[in-house]
C-alpha cells in the first residue's frame, strides 16, 4: 500500500507589501477629519506650511502622499536632506518625512533650515510629518527651532473603534487578507486602540494563516493576540 504523504507545510514569507495610499484610501473619523481637511484645502494655508504629526501608523505618510498628488510635490525622507540640492528641491511644494528624527545633526537641520526658507521664498509650500509637535523636537539650531514652532501643527489622533476597524481593513487588504465575517469587530473589541498595534495584528495573522494554511478567522486572532501579549 502506498503511504500517504502529508502536504507540505506552507512556509511564511517576509514579502514586502505595498499599500495603497491614494485620497479614495484614506477613511475618515473624527480622529483625522482636521488633517484630511487641511490637505485638501492646502492651498489656503496661512503661511504655506504645516506639520502633521502623530504616532506611527495614523496616517501621516499616507496623507504626505495624497498631498503630492494634489500638489506635484517631492516627498523626501528628512535623513536625506544632507546631501540634497536643496535649491531643486525648494522649486517645488516639498513633503519632509520624520522631520523630527533629524534633532541633533547639526548639518541636516541646517539643510532644513535653508530648505524651509528657500520654499518659503520661492512661493511654494512646504509639508512636515513627524511624531511630536515641533516644540518637542530637541534641535540644536535655534533658527530653525523658532521656524519650526511657528509653523501650523495638526495632530492625528489615535484610533477610535470606527477608524481601527477601518485601518485593520486595509491593512489586512494591503495583505491580500480576507477575513471572515466577526473577525476585525472581534479585534477591535479585544486590541488595544494604538495604530502600531494594527500593524503587528496583521503582519502576525498573515503568518499564522500561512503557516496553518487557514483562513483569517476569530479563532486565529485570538491566537495572534495571545502570541502578541494583547
Amino acid at each position: 500500500m502506498a503511504r500517504r504523504i502529508a502536504p507540505p507545510r506552507q512556509l511564511s514569507l517576509d514579502l514586502v507589501t505595498k499599500p495603497a495610499q491614494g485620497r479614495d484610501d484614506f477613511y475618515v473619523s473624527s480622529a483625522n477629519a482636521v488633517a484630511v481637511a487641511l490637505i485638501d484645502g492646502w492651498q489656503d494655508w496661512p503661511a504655506r506650511k504645516l506639520v502633521l504629526n502623530g504616532p506611527p501608523g495614523s496616517g501621516k505618510t499616507h496623507l504626505a502622499h495624497v498631498w503630492r498628488d494634489l500638489s506635484g510635490a517631492a516627498i523626501v525622507p528628512a535623513a536625506g536632506l544632507a546631501g540634497a540640492d536643496i535649491p531643486a528641491l525648494a522649486s517645488s511644494h516639498v513633503a519632509i518625512e520624520g522631520a523630527d528624527t533629524i534633532a541633533g545633526d547639526r548639518a541636516i537641520e541646517e539643510a532644513l533650515f535653508h530648505l524651509h526658507n528657500l520654499t518659503l521664498a520661492e512661493g511654494n509650500s512646504l509639508l512636515l510629518t513627524a511624531r511630536a509637535a515641533p516644540n518637542h523636537w530637541p534641535l540644536v539650531l535655534p533658527d530653525l527651532a523658532s521656524r519650526m514652532e511657528a509653523t501650523p501643527t495638526c495632530t492625528l489622533k489615535e484610533p477610535d473603534d470606527e477608524l481601527l476597524a477601518a485601518v485593520l481593513m486595509k491593512q489586512m487588504g494591503d495583505r491580500q487578507i480576507l477575513p471572515t465575517p466577526g473577525t476585525i469587530p472581534y479585534l477591535v473589541r479585544r486590541m488595544p486602540r494604538a495604530f502600531g498595534d494594527a500593524g503587528r495584528v496583521v503582519a502576525a495573522l498573515d503568518k499564522l494563516a500561512l503557516e496553518r494554511r487557514r483562513p483569517v478567522t476569530r479563532a486565529l486572532a485570538s491566537e495572534a493576540l495571545d502570541n502578541l501579549g494583547l
